[in-house]
């Protein structure tokens, strides 16, 4: 699922409110690491991580790397904080509905 940008600016000002609950540190993306942000993900829909000044990554790789083994959506990269956002696959259990975007205006004929 590609994000819109409406769709990102939204979550963005969801994650202003987050609290951090990744840390990326010298191990850099470990096994432990992706199963706490999957189930991170499954819990919350949006998560917000930090890339701490001992590790190898930068905020932007590690943001891509965890959302691909996640697959989920990078939705900002600023500094060493990243956020990373997944739907959840059941609609009872959503918490967070995404904007639609407006379908193209028609033309006047």
């Amino acid at each position: 699922m590609e994000l819109t940008s409406k769709q990102r600016a939204q979550l963005r000002g969801l994650a202003n409110s987050l609290d951090t609950i990744l840390h990326v540190g010298k191990d850099g993306i470990s096994d432990n690491l992706v199963k706490q942000a999957n189930d991170a993900l499954e819990a919350r829909e949006l998560i917000k991580g930090r890339v701490l000044e001992n590790s190898m990554l930068t905020a932007r790789e590690a943001c891509e790397q965890l959302a691909k083994l996640t697959r989920s959506e990078s939705v900002q990269v600023i500094g060493s904080k990243f956020v990373l956002y997944r739907r959840h696959y059941d609609k009872s259990r959503r918490r967070i509905e995404l904007v639609k975007d407006r379908p193209p205006r028609q033309g006047k004929q």
